[in-house]
Protein backbone atom coordinates (compact mmCIF):
# COMPACT_ATOMS: atom_id res chain seq x y z
CA UNK A 1 0.00 0.00 0.00
CA UNK A 2 1.14 3.23 -1.11
CA UNK A 3 1.65 5.59 1.65
CA UNK A 4 1.96 9.67 2.16
CA UNK A 5 4.30 11.00 4.78
CA UNK A 6 2.96 13.43 7.13
CA UNK A 7 4.62 16.35 8.64
CA UNK A 8 2.69 17.85 11.93
CA UNK A 9 3.73 21.62 12.88
CA UNK A 10 2.93 22.14 16.18
CA UNK A 11 3.52 19.53 18.80
CA UNK A 12 1.15 20.62 21.36
CA UNK A 13 -2.52 19.68 21.82
CA UNK A 14 -3.34 18.45 18.71
CA UNK A 15 -0.53 17.94 17.50
CA UNK A 16 0.34 15.01 19.54
CA UNK A 17 -3.02 13.85 18.85
CA UNK A 18 -2.54 13.62 15.27
CA UNK A 19 0.65 11.83 15.77
CA UNK A 20 -0.79 9.30 17.83
CA UNK A 21 -3.19 8.43 15.51
CA UNK A 22 -1.69 8.07 12.74
CA UNK A 23 1.47 6.16 14.51
CA UNK A 24 -1.06 4.15 16.03
CA UNK A 25 -2.28 2.32 12.32
CA UNK A 26 -5.75 4.75 12.57
CA UNK A 27 -4.75 6.40 9.11
CA UNK A 28 -3.52 2.95 7.10
CA UNK A 29 -2.30 5.32 3.65
CA UNK A 30 -0.05 7.85 6.08
CA UNK A 31 3.04 7.31 8.14
CA UNK A 32 4.65 9.78 10.37
CA UNK A 33 7.06 11.88 8.25
CA UNK A 34 8.55 14.12 10.78
CA UNK A 35 7.65 16.87 13.34
CA UNK A 36 7.77 20.21 13.73
CA UNK A 37 7.46 22.63 17.08
CA UNK A 38 9.46 26.13 18.29
CA UNK A 39 9.43 24.68 21.43
CA UNK A 40 12.71 22.85 22.99
CA UNK A 41 11.01 21.01 25.73
CA UNK A 42 8.21 19.42 22.61
CA UNK A 43 10.85 18.81 20.49
CA UNK A 44 12.70 16.25 22.88
CA UNK A 45 8.85 15.12 24.17
CA UNK A 46 8.72 14.35 19.77
CA UNK A 47 12.14 12.29 20.30
CA UNK A 48 11.30 10.74 23.19
CA UNK A 49 8.25 9.35 21.92
CA UNK A 50 9.00 8.95 17.98
CA UNK A 51 12.98 8.20 18.39
CA UNK A 52 12.63 7.21 14.60
CA UNK A 53 10.72 10.59 13.02
CA UNK A 54 13.07 13.79 12.52
CA UNK A 55 12.14 16.75 14.57
CA UNK A 56 12.49 20.18 12.90
CA UNK A 57 12.66 23.30 15.14
CA UNK A 58 11.45 25.41 12.04
CA UNK A 59 8.59 24.81 9.62
CA UNK A 60 10.70 25.96 6.58
CA UNK A 61 13.53 23.09 7.59
CA UNK A 62 10.72 20.74 7.74
CA UNK A 63 9.39 21.74 4.12
CA UNK A 64 12.95 21.97 2.42
CA UNK A 65 13.55 18.50 4.04
CA UNK A 66 12.04 16.28 1.69
CA UNK A 67 10.24 14.16 4.87
CA UNK A 68 6.89 14.75 3.34
CA UNK A 69 4.33 15.11 1.38
CA UNK A 70 1.60 16.35 2.82
CA UNK A 71 1.92 18.65 6.57
CA UNK A 72 -1.07 19.46 9.10
CA UNK A 73 -1.10 22.87 10.84
CA UNK A 74 -1.57 22.80 14.28
CA UNK A 75 -0.11 25.72 15.74
CA UNK A 76 -1.98 29.13 17.08
CA UNK A 77 -4.29 30.73 14.90
CA UNK A 78 -2.71 33.51 13.65
CA UNK A 79 0.17 31.34 11.99
CA UNK A 80 -1.61 29.43 10.12
CA UNK A 81 -2.60 31.13 6.84
CA UNK A 82 1.30 32.04 6.82
CA UNK A 83 2.93 28.24 7.14
CA UNK A 84 0.04 26.84 4.26
CA UNK A 85 1.17 29.38 1.95
CA UNK A 86 4.73 28.42 2.69
CA UNK A 87 4.19 24.64 2.55
CA UNK A 88 2.15 24.98 -0.54
CA UNK A 89 5.09 27.12 -2.32
CA UNK A 90 7.30 23.70 -1.40
CA UNK A 91 4.90 21.96 -3.50
CA UNK A 92 3.11 20.22 0.29
CA UNK A 93 -0.39 19.21 0.45
CA UNK A 94 -2.19 20.91 3.42
CA UNK A 95 -4.35 20.47 6.29
CA UNK A 96 -5.09 23.01 8.10
CA UNK A 97 -6.13 23.42 12.12
CA UNK A 98 -9.45 25.55 12.52
CA UNK A 99 -9.66 28.28 12.64
CA UNK A 100 -8.81 29.08 8.84
CA UNK A 101 -7.48 31.96 10.10
CA UNK A 102 -7.88 34.93 12.47
CA UNK A 103 -8.87 37.45 9.75
CA UNK A 104 -10.85 37.15 6.11
CA UNK A 105 -8.46 39.07 4.79
CA UNK A 106 -5.49 36.89 5.46
CA UNK A 107 -7.70 33.70 4.42
CA UNK A 108 -8.50 34.77 1.49
CA UNK A 109 -4.57 34.97 0.38
CA UNK A 110 -4.27 31.64 1.86
CA UNK A 111 -7.26 30.28 -0.46
CA UNK A 112 -5.52 32.00 -3.55
CA UNK A 113 -2.40 30.40 -3.14
CA UNK A 114 -4.17 27.26 -2.21
CA UNK A 115 -5.51 27.47 -5.37
CA UNK A 116 -2.32 28.31 -7.63
CA UNK A 117 -0.88 25.47 -5.96
CA UNK A 118 -2.96 22.42 -7.57
CA UNK A 119 -2.47 20.62 -4.10
CA UNK A 120 -4.98 19.18 -2.38
CA UNK A 121 -6.02 21.78 0.79
CA UNK A 122 -8.40 20.71 3.83
CA UNK A 123 -9.55 22.15 6.92
CA UNK A 124 -9.81 20.15 10.21
CA UNK A 125 -13.38 20.24 9.74
CA UNK A 126 -14.17 16.70 12.04
CA UNK A 127 -17.69 17.45 12.89
CA UNK A 128 -19.03 17.26 10.14
CA UNK A 129 -18.14 13.74 10.33
CA UNK A 130 -20.45 13.18 12.80
CA UNK A 131 -23.37 11.12 12.16
CA UNK A 132 -25.77 13.34 13.45
CA UNK A 133 -24.64 16.82 11.45
CA UNK A 134 -24.10 15.10 8.11
CA UNK A 135 -27.74 13.65 8.52
CA UNK A 136 -29.19 16.80 9.17
CA UNK A 137 -27.61 18.69 6.17
CA UNK A 138 -28.89 15.81 3.90
CA UNK A 139 -32.38 16.59 5.34
CA UNK A 140 -32.06 20.41 5.64
CA UNK A 141 -30.40 20.18 1.79
CA UNK A 142 -32.56 17.66 -0.16
CA UNK A 143 -35.42 20.66 0.36
CA UNK A 144 -38.78 17.75 1.46
CA UNK A 145 -38.62 20.26 4.77
CA UNK A 146 -39.40 23.03 2.90
CA UNK A 147 -37.09 26.34 3.59
CA UNK A 148 -35.52 27.19 6.48
CA UNK A 149 -37.48 29.49 9.19
CA UNK A 150 -35.28 29.53 12.18
CA UNK A 151 -32.66 27.95 14.16
CA UNK A 152 -31.45 27.81 17.45
CA UNK A 153 -27.88 26.57 18.95
CA UNK A 154 -27.25 26.57 22.54
CA UNK A 155 -24.26 24.84 22.58
CA UNK A 156 -22.75 25.42 26.16
CA UNK A 157 -20.98 22.32 26.42
CA UNK A 158 -17.53 23.61 25.81
CA UNK A 159 -16.47 23.82 29.52
CA UNK A 160 -13.09 25.16 30.26
CA UNK A 161 -11.23 26.10 33.37
CA UNK A 162 -8.93 28.69 34.42
CA UNK A 163 -5.92 26.00 34.04
CA UNK A 164 -6.72 25.03 30.18
CA UNK A 165 -6.75 29.55 29.06
CA UNK A 166 -3.28 29.03 31.71
CA UNK A 167 -1.69 26.20 29.61
CA UNK A 168 0.24 28.72 27.18
CA UNK A 169 0.86 32.45 26.84
CA UNK A 170 -0.80 32.24 23.64
CA UNK A 171 -3.89 31.52 24.96
CA UNK A 172 -7.05 33.98 25.32
CA UNK A 173 -5.16 36.90 24.33
CA UNK A 174 -5.69 39.19 21.32
CA UNK A 175 -2.53 38.73 20.34
CA UNK A 176 -1.60 35.72 21.01
CA UNK A 177 -5.08 33.79 19.67
CA UNK A 178 -7.46 36.10 17.97
CA UNK A 179 -10.65 35.71 20.27
CA UNK A 180 -11.84 33.22 22.67
CA UNK A 181 -14.78 30.41 22.61
CA UNK A 182 -15.72 31.73 18.57
CA UNK A 183 -11.98 31.23 17.82
CA UNK A 184 -11.01 28.22 19.57
CA UNK A 185 -14.13 26.45 20.33
CA UNK A 186 -16.86 27.56 17.65
CA UNK A 187 -15.34 27.41 15.04
CA UNK A 188 -16.65 23.68 14.25
CA UNK A 189 -20.50 25.11 14.90
CA UNK A 190 -20.36 27.95 13.12
CA UNK A 191 -18.92 25.60 10.07
CA UNK A 192 -22.10 23.84 10.73
CA UNK A 193 -24.20 26.41 10.51
CA UNK A 194 -23.27 27.56 7.49
CA UNK A 195 -22.63 24.10 6.10
CA UNK A 196 -26.09 23.28 7.08
CA UNK A 197 -28.23 26.55 6.95
CA UNK A 198 -25.97 28.67 4.72
CA UNK A 199 -24.87 32.16 4.94
CA UNK A 200 -26.89 34.99 6.88
CA UNK A 201 -27.21 38.67 5.36
CA UNK A 202 -26.97 40.46 8.85
CA UNK A 203 -25.41 39.65 12.27
CA UNK A 204 -25.32 41.39 15.47
CA UNK A 205 -24.02 39.78 18.55
CA UNK A 206 -23.21 40.30 22.37
CA UNK A 207 -19.53 39.19 23.14
CA UNK A 208 -18.89 39.15 26.43
CA UNK A 209 -14.86 39.20 27.36
CA UNK A 210 -13.90 37.23 30.30
CA UNK A 211 -17.13 37.45 31.97
CA UNK A 212 -16.53 33.95 33.39
CA UNK A 213 -12.76 33.46 33.73
CA UNK A 214 -9.67 35.42 34.17
CA UNK A 215 -9.23 36.05 30.22
CA UNK A 216 -9.10 39.38 27.87
CA UNK A 217 -11.27 37.50 25.53
CA UNK A 218 -14.84 36.51 25.02
CA UNK A 219 -16.19 33.61 27.07
CA UNK A 220 -19.63 34.62 26.32
CA UNK A 221 -21.74 35.32 23.58
CA UNK A 222 -25.12 35.55 21.84
CA UNK A 223 -25.83 36.22 18.37
CA UNK A 224 -28.75 36.86 16.68
CA UNK A 225 -28.79 36.33 12.52
CA UNK A 226 -30.60 37.17 9.77
CA UNK A 227 -31.30 35.47 5.85
CA UNK A 228 -32.21 37.11 2.85
CA UNK A 229 -35.18 34.61 2.65
CA UNK A 230 -36.85 36.30 6.16
CA UNK A 231 -35.30 32.90 8.41
CA UNK A 232 -33.23 34.12 11.25
CA UNK A 233 -31.25 32.16 13.74
CA UNK A 234 -29.58 32.31 17.62
CA UNK A 235 -26.32 31.08 18.64
CA UNK A 236 -25.22 30.79 22.19
CA UNK A 237 -22.28 29.91 23.57
CA UNK A 238 -20.09 29.99 26.77
CA UNK A 239 -16.90 28.00 28.05
CA UNK A 240 -18.24 28.60 31.42
CA UNK A 241 -21.52 26.49 31.93
CA UNK A 242 -21.72 23.35 34.02
CA UNK A 243 -23.65 21.28 33.51
CA UNK A 244 -23.66 22.45 29.49
CA UNK A 245 -25.91 22.38 26.72
CA UNK A 246 -26.13 21.21 23.85
CA UNK A 247 -29.03 21.55 21.58
CA UNK A 248 -29.68 22.50 18.05
CA UNK A 249 -33.24 22.88 16.93
CA UNK A 250 -34.44 23.55 12.88
CA UNK A 251 -37.97 24.69 12.17
CA UNK A 252 -38.33 24.32 8.57
CA UNK A 253 -41.84 25.14 6.80
CA UNK A 254 -42.58 21.19 6.85
CA UNK A 255 -41.26 20.36 10.53
CA UNK A 256 -38.75 20.57 13.21
CA UNK A 257 -34.85 18.43 13.62
CA UNK A 258 -33.90 18.95 17.11
CA UNK A 259 -30.26 17.30 17.34
CA UNK A 260 -30.07 16.89 21.61
CA UNK A 261 -28.57 14.15 24.16
CA UNK A 262 -26.62 12.16 20.71
CA UNK A 263 -30.02 11.62 18.84
CA UNK A 264 -31.86 13.63 16.05
CA UNK A 265 -35.49 13.90 16.22
CA UNK A 266 -37.99 14.56 13.47
CA UNK A 267 -41.43 16.46 13.89
CA UNK A 268 -42.77 16.16 10.14
CA UNK A 269 -45.63 18.23 9.54
CA UNK A 270 -48.47 16.64 6.90
CA UNK A 271 -49.20 20.09 5.51
CA UNK A 272 -46.46 22.87 5.04
CA UNK A 273 -47.42 25.46 8.09
CA UNK A 274 -47.16 28.05 5.49
CA UNK A 275 -50.08 26.70 3.50
CA UNK A 276 -52.03 25.19 6.02
CA UNK A 277 -52.01 28.90 8.12
CA UNK A 278 -53.95 30.22 4.78
CA UNK A 279 -55.87 27.28 4.40
CA UNK A 280 -57.01 26.24 8.04
CA UNK A 281 -60.67 27.00 9.05
CA UNK A 282 -60.35 27.32 12.63
CA UNK A 283 -58.22 29.96 14.84
CA UNK A 284 -56.37 27.18 16.81
CA UNK A 285 -55.94 24.60 14.74
CA UNK A 286 -52.64 22.94 14.43
CA UNK A 287 -51.00 20.89 11.48
CA UNK A 288 -50.95 17.29 12.02
CA UNK A 289 -47.27 16.10 13.08
CA UNK A 290 -45.52 12.91 13.59
CA UNK A 291 -42.20 12.53 15.40
CA UNK A 292 -39.64 9.97 14.75
CA UNK A 293 -36.35 9.23 16.29
CA UNK A 294 -34.27 9.43 12.94
CA UNK A 295 -31.88 6.41 12.29
CA UNK A 296 -27.85 6.72 11.10
CA UNK A 297 -25.05 5.36 9.97
CA UNK A 298 -23.85 5.51 13.09
CA UNK A 299 -20.17 6.66 11.92
CA UNK A 300 -18.74 9.14 13.73
CA UNK A 301 -14.66 9.03 13.02
CA UNK A 302 -13.62 12.41 13.56
CA UNK A 303 -10.05 13.80 13.03
CA UNK A 304 -9.34 10.03 11.64
CA UNK A 305 -11.91 10.40 9.23
CA UNK A 306 -10.92 14.11 7.79
CA UNK A 307 -7.05 12.82 7.29
CA UNK A 308 -7.85 8.92 6.24
CA UNK A 309 -10.18 11.34 3.46
CA UNK A 310 -7.27 13.60 2.69
CA UNK A 311 -4.96 10.65 1.94
CA UNK A 312 -7.93 9.09 -0.07
CA UNK A 313 -8.49 12.57 -2.34
CA UNK A 314 -4.60 12.51 -3.11
CA UNK A 315 -4.10 8.74 -3.64
CA UNK A 316 -7.59 7.97 -5.12
CA UNK A 317 -9.35 11.21 -5.85
CA UNK A 318 -11.94 10.28 -3.52
CA UNK A 319 -13.47 13.34 -1.47
CA UNK A 320 -12.72 15.33 1.33
CA UNK A 321 -14.25 15.94 3.94
CA UNK A 322 -13.99 19.68 3.99
CA UNK A 323 -12.34 21.99 1.39
CA UNK A 324 -9.58 24.10 3.07
CA UNK A 325 -11.30 27.16 0.66
CA UNK A 326 -14.23 26.87 2.69
CA UNK A 327 -12.87 27.68 6.51
CA UNK A 328 -13.46 31.51 5.74
CA UNK A 329 -17.37 31.03 5.93
CA UNK A 330 -17.33 29.89 9.76
CA UNK A 331 -14.55 32.54 9.78
CA UNK A 332 -16.78 35.19 8.36
CA UNK A 333 -19.50 34.28 11.18
CA UNK A 334 -16.79 34.58 13.97
CA UNK A 335 -15.34 37.99 12.69
CA UNK A 336 -18.79 39.37 11.93
CA UNK A 337 -19.98 38.03 15.44
CA UNK A 338 -16.84 40.14 17.17
CA UNK A 339 -17.28 43.30 14.90
CA UNK A 340 -20.87 43.64 15.76
CA UNK A 341 -19.96 43.15 19.33
CA UNK A 342 -17.16 45.38 19.18
CA UNK A 343 -19.43 48.80 17.05
CA UNK A 344 -22.58 47.85 19.39
CA UNK A 345 -25.05 47.27 16.12
CA UNK A 346 -25.96 44.85 13.58
CA UNK A 347 -23.32 44.11 10.71
CA UNK A 348 -24.24 43.19 7.45
CA UNK A 349 -22.06 40.66 5.13
CA UNK A 350 -19.85 40.98 3.17
CA UNK A 351 -18.55 43.14 6.21
CA UNK A 352 -15.78 46.12 5.97
CA UNK A 353 -12.74 43.69 6.45
CA UNK A 354 -10.51 46.87 6.07
CA UNK A 355 -12.70 48.02 9.51
CA UNK A 356 -12.31 44.91 11.42
CA UNK A 357 -8.79 44.03 11.01
CA UNK A 358 -8.29 48.28 12.50
CA UNK A 359 -10.24 46.86 15.06
CA UNK A 360 -8.65 43.75 15.98
CA UNK A 361 -5.29 45.53 15.94
CA UNK A 362 -6.70 48.06 18.89
CA UNK A 363 -7.26 45.28 20.67
CA UNK A 364 -3.74 43.18 19.93
CA UNK A 365 -1.59 46.23 20.29
CA UNK A 366 -3.81 46.61 24.29
CA UNK A 367 -3.12 42.25 24.67
CA UNK A 368 -1.50 41.64 27.99
CA UNK A 369 1.77 39.44 27.79
CA UNK A 370 1.66 36.04 30.18
CA UNK A 371 3.48 34.19 31.69
CA UNK A 372 2.50 30.71 32.21
CA UNK A 373 3.77 27.59 32.01
CA UNK A 374 3.57 25.40 28.79
CA UNK A 375 1.37 22.43 29.43
CA UNK A 376 -0.19 19.56 26.65
CA UNK A 377 -3.44 18.35 27.71
CA UNK A 378 -4.81 15.12 26.73
CA UNK A 379 -7.76 15.96 24.21
CA UNK A 380 -9.56 12.52 23.95
CA UNK A 381 -13.14 12.62 24.33
CA UNK A 382 -13.02 16.50 24.49
CA UNK A 383 -14.70 16.92 21.09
Amino acid sequence: MEKLRLGIIGFGNMGTAHAGNVMGGKVPEMELGAICDIAPARQEEARRRYPQVPVFADAKELFESGCCDVVIIATPHYEHPALAMEAFNHGLHVITEKPAGVYTRQVKEMNAAAAASGKVFGIMYNQRTNRLFRQIHDLVQEGALGEIKRFVWIINNWYRTQAYYDSGDWRATWDGEGGGVLLNQCPHNLDLIQWICGMPSRVQAFCHNGKWHDIEVEDDVTAYLEYPNGATGVFITTTADAPGTNRFEITLEKGKLVCENNELILHKLAVSEREFCKTAKGGFDKPECTVTKVETDGLNEQHIGVIKAFAGRILHGTPLVAQGEEGINGLTLSNAMHLSSWLGHGVDLPFDEDLFLEELNKRRSASRKKETADVVFDTSGTY
